[in-house]
């Protein structure tokens, strides 16, 4: 086996899908005896990045500033040196410094080129670097029919590659520890004898907190006893969201009913002591990474029926879909589950090592074929 030197780029190491799938994919690499840099500005899963065997490259590669463009010489310089064979990368401006870096390198010096689409972008030529890598990789068939209809990528150039989760850390049926669940009734005992109802998602308008407060709304007006938890913590511009959902809450008078969780390291769990999970974003998910966690740990999950939500939900758990924007159906889908949820299927097909091992191959398949 040869061993590769891969080189993920992406703005951050904060939290999300992006962020996650670079750990998963350098987790793999340092297993499979490659070697794993990353490029970012930096934040909070750096650590456990180290921890995993990969190395760190803290550039402010994703700052949307001219002086951004400082970095593509001494990047074009690494890229150049020979130490990488495969650079891969996850988000737009990054990409373009990478790519401006490699194209002014001559062909035969120049790293296999790997790009991820990781969402339906805004068509147009600032976005279409995302589809310029030698392998294009669509994380859903949604996003592959997206880059076939707006870009003339040839097909042989795109690999679908659903992402994954790891089916033993969500393992079906899991269960907090014993001192887990003594500290979440210590911190919220309203939730005593409610059926805990679970919104993961950062706090931005399209991810559906403004859906999922008047959904819990109406299921208090009908006596439902429940609690809604959101789940997910607002950056920057964004806070003023976060203060809209709260005046929300406090006009539709189910603050008392609902609970602002922020960020929290322990979801794995907090989606284990939920009675059903939900995803509702307003635009289409690329993937739909909650509802395969959710339903992996074998929890009800409730979601819109488009994008990569719907297609995850369609091949795991149909029951859970409902039509987009559709409240009337949301709230009765929410009431039936409340009685009685159908049974989630113990498996699921979105594991986390058939993603990686066909990443890798991508990797590998670049690096054997000519340039």
């Amino acid at each position: 086996m040869t061993r590769l030197t891969v080189l993920q780029v992406l703005p951050a190491l904060e939290s999300g899908g992006v962020e996650r799938g670079t750990l998963d994919i350098g987790r793999a690499l340092v297993a499979a005896g490659h070697r794993s840099l990353v490029m970012s500005a930096g934040g909070r899963l750096v650590p456990k990045l180290l921890n995993e065997g990969s190395e760190h490259l803290q550039r402010d590669i994703g700052r949307k500033s001219l002086a951004t463009l400082r970095h593509i010489v001494p990047l074009r310089r690494l890229l150049g040196s020979g130490a990488i064979d495969v650079v891969h990368v996850r988000s737009r401006l990054p990409a373009w410094i990478v790519w401006l870096a490699w194209r002014s390198l001559p062909p035969a010096r120049r790293p296999r080129l790997v790009s991820t689409v990781h969402g339906p972008y805004t068509v147009n030529g600032y976005s279409a670097v995302m589809v310029r890598g030698e392998r294009v990789v669509a994380i859903s068939e949604m996003i592959r029919d997206y880059i076939q209809r707006n870009y003339a990528v040839p097909e042989a150039r795109i690999r679908l590659i659903h992402r994954g989760i790891d089916p033993q850390e969500f393992a079906y049926g899991h269960q907090p520890s014993a001192e887990w669940w003594a500290d979440w009734r210590r911190q919220h005992p309203n939730l005593a004898n409610r059926h805990v109802l679970t919104l993961p998602a950062r706090l931005t308008r399209w991810k559906g907190q403004l859906d999922f407060l008047e959904l819990l709304a109406r299921l208090i007006a009908a006596s439902e006893p429940v609690h809604g938890l959101i789940v997910g913590d607002a950056q920057g511009h964004k806070r003023a969201f976060e203060a809209e959902l709260q005046a929300r809450t406090e006009a539709l008078g189910i603050q008392s009913h609902v609970t602002f969780a922020g960020h929290r390291s322990d979801l794995r769990d907090v989606m284990a002591a939920s009675d059903i999970v939900f995803s509702l974003a307003r635009e289409p998910e690329a993937f739909g990474r909650v509802p395969v966690e959710a339903l992996s740990l074998g929890r009800p999950t409730i979601g819109y029926d488009h994008g990569g939500v719907g297609e995850t939900l369609r091949a795991i758990y149909p029951a859970g879909l409902v039509p987009l924007g559709d409240m009337d159906a949301l709230v009765a889908r929410t009431r039936e589950f409340l009685r009685a949820a159908p049974p989630v299927p113990p498996n699921q097909p979105f594991t986390l090592q058939r993603m990686t091992d066909a990443t890798l191959a991508v990797y590998q398949e670049l690096v054997d074929s000519p340039r």
